[in-house]
């Protein structure tokens, strides 16, 4: 595995919009005080042309999309990449991307949600690892949370043990300003499939938005089952997060990896906080879990601090990853191995 040199001291972020861009007024204020807040750490900020732009739920054309991440990839000045925001169409400047580019000049970058189509492609087909973490403009709230601080020391090298989080914001509450933080409201509570009081799994991580990435199956960017081959002694431990799935999409979706061949020489799964807990028919985000993943025999863990219900904690993909769970409470800490 393939790990980019960390940010540095006074260095240049790259800000990018491979998915959506931004334009509505106050996303613009949020994204604006997330460049003056690392202005102040001392950090550049330099954004492509179709970070502030957006129709029909995307920044530009596939083409462009691609041109441009791959122009802060060749750019010897940009310390590392961080998407603006995510969306819905991201997978479509796949097809456009030349990936030389990025294996010549391997980077940090970072993501989360539509993003995954970008972060998971260049880890499981180049070995380079990526961060599944937040997009840029979450960065623009006036009093960073500790997961943004967390974030950022990750970014320059540090590989903090993080902790779960003690409250979470149940509900998204619209901004006004720009610049609000989270509403924490809920308890933090980690849950285990098993019941089990205490569990703890190794292996090598990798994941992401799981709506996403169940598009990603059997096409000619699916390379899960040669990443998984070459790492298998390590064993391999998913993470997923849904965004809009119902209880019935996330059955159907994890039948699908499941029958792929994705969770061969898996040592355990994490979910992060479900977004949409819907179902038409009554299902549990906890059944549908268990009807698709008991006969694995592998623990299972969720309700973690991963993806869209914030705040969340930053994951490697492609590092070798251990998480502990007791009582409700748990751990990541990562290895560069």
């Amino acid at each position: 595995m393939k790990y980019p040199e960390f940010l540095k001291e006074k260095g240049v972020i790259g800000v990018t919009a491979p998915s959506d861009g931004v334009i509505d007024s106050v996303k613009l204020n949020r994204l604006e005080n997330a460049i003056l807040k690392f202005s102040e750490l001392g950090y550049s900020v330099l954004e492509t042309e179709n970070v502030r732009s957006s129709e029909k739920g995307i920044s530009s054309s596939a083409k462009t999309r691609a041109k441009q991440l791959e122009d802060l990839f060749k750019d010897p000045f940009v310390s590392m990449i961080i998407c603006v925001s995510g969306g819905d169409f991201l997978l479509e400047m796949l097809s456009e991307l030349d990936l030389s580019v990025i294996s010549e000049n391997p980077k940090w970058i970072q993501g989360y949600s539509d993003p995954t189509g970008i972060l998971f492609l260049i880890t499981t087909k180049l070995d380079i690892a990526t961060i599944y973490g937040d997009n840029f403009k979450t960065f623009g709230m006036e009093e960073w949370h500790p997961s943004l601080t967390n974030n950022l020391e990750i970014l320059k090298g540090n590989l903090i043990s993080q902790t779960n989080f003690d409250s979470y914001e149940k509900e998204d509450i619209p901004y006004v300003s720009g610049l609000e933080g989270y509403h924490l409201d809920t308890p933090v509570v980690w849950k285990s499939l098993s019941n089990k009081k205490k569990v703890s799994m190794k292996g090598r991580l990798i994941g992401g938005c799981l709506d996403l990435l169940v598009s990603m199956i059997g096409t000619k960017f699916d390379y899960t089952k040669e990443f998984i081959s070459r790492y298998q002694e390590d064993g391999i431990l998913w993470y997923f997060d849904n965004c809009e799935l119902t209880s019935e999409g996330v059955i159907r979706a994890l039948w699908q990896l499941k029958e792929a061949g994705w969770f061969e020489h898996t040592n355990g799964i994490v979910f992060g906080r479900s977004m949409t807990n819907s179902s038409y028919y009554d299902i549990p985000f906890e059944e549908a879990i268990s009807r698709s993943l008991k006969d694995l025999d592998i623990e299972v863990l969720w309700d973690l601090d991963i993806g869209h219900v914030k705040p969340n904690v930053t994951l490697i993909n492609g590092a070798i990853a251990t998480i502990t769970y007791e009582n409700g409470k748990g751990t990541i800490d990562f290895t560069l191995e």
